[in-house]
């Protein structure tokens, strides 16, 4: 039986927190996701125990918190200025990186996300109004001609500054779910790679009566470079969010099939890299461990 450890990652936000990372961090771990880090010193900590222990660092966007009103760039924006402002943001961000190298620098798609008009999207956590509009004030017309240009850049920035781009699925509405536009743009621009997180599939599959999480991971997981791994348990309303998957959280109490998403996955794409985006510290030691080898297990049963 294999062993998927060498596809692990966890995750760092907004510090370098040593403690978690002894924690968390196993021998043959693949690397670290780091995002809004506050303090240059916290991103050099990072730098230095990635050299020291040989692990990979992804970005997710932004790495330095406070260079913006909102975390994700609206490089998909109705405005034109807001639009330029994204580009110009990421390109500035992408200028502070080239000395680290990093393996993969990763951003929320569609930004701002388009919500199909016919859900109640009221249970939906959303940080600002800006972040989203809705599917009758933004074409499909609109989100092919504005992906074309961003995959051509996004393609341009990862050969310039030698990087994968990744996008990572946000809420999906039916341009994306019931049409193969974004499969063609894939295709077509092979450096960008996706990223599917379990939480957010699992939270629109509950409260979009036509999505269906399991449906988009088996057409998209081809594609993918990473999956953010992480539980949540709806019923009325998301709540636990970013728990640890573990096997007794059973989908009769609301929480995500995680282990049918895995063998998906298993079947589908051998080298996606597993990211634990979730709250370790709800967990004791040995959960933890059951955690990892949990996932390592599902991600075995390629014959189910």
């Amino acid at each position: 039986m294999a062993n998927h450890y060498n596809r692990f990652m966890i995750g760092q936000y907004g510090a370098f927190d040593e403690a978690k990372y002894r924690r968390d961090f196993r021998t043959g771990f693949c690397g670290i996701e780091a995002c809004l880090f506050e303090r240059e010193e916290d991103w050099s900590k990072l730098i230095q125990a990635s050299r020291r222990d040989g692990f990979r660092i992804g970005i997710h966007f932004p790495l330095r918190a406070g260079r913006s009103e909102l975390r994700d760039a609206l490089f998909l924006a109705l405005d034109d200025e807001v639009r330029a402002q994204a580009f110009e943001l990421i390109g500035r961000e992408l200028d502070d990186l080239i000395a680290v190298k990093p393996d993969y620098v990763l951003f929320h798609y569609p930004k701002p996300v388009i919500l199909d008009d016919r859900v109640d999207w009221s249970g939906w956590r959303f940080a600002d109004r800006r972040e989203h509009e809705l599917e009758s004030r933004y074409s499909f017309e609109e989100l092919k001609a504005r992906s074309a240009t961003l995959f051509d850049w996004l393609s341009a920035a990862g050969e310039a500054h030698r990087f994968t781009p990744v996008l990572e699925f946000d809420v999906l509405n039916r341009y994306i779910c019931e049409t193969d536009f974004l499969e063609r743009l894939l295709d077509e621009h092979p450096r960008i790679r996706l990223c599917l997180d379990t939480g957010r599939l699992h939270a629109q599959d509950r409260l979009d009566p036509r999505f269906d999480a399991r449906s988009i991971i088996r057409r998209f997981a081809r594609y993918a470079e990473i999956i953010h791994l992480k539980n949540v348990r709806i019923t009325d309303r998301p709540t636990k969010s970013n728990h640890p998957v573990l096997p007794h959280l059973s989908t009769a109490d609301g929480w995500a099939p995680i282990e049918d998403y895995l063998r998906i996955l298993a079947r589908e794409n051998a080298e996606a890299k597993i990211m634990f985006e979730h709250r370790s510290d709800w967990i004791s030691d040995d959960e933890l461990e059951r955690c990892y080898r949990w996932v390592d297990e599902c991600l075995n049963a390629t014959d189910a």
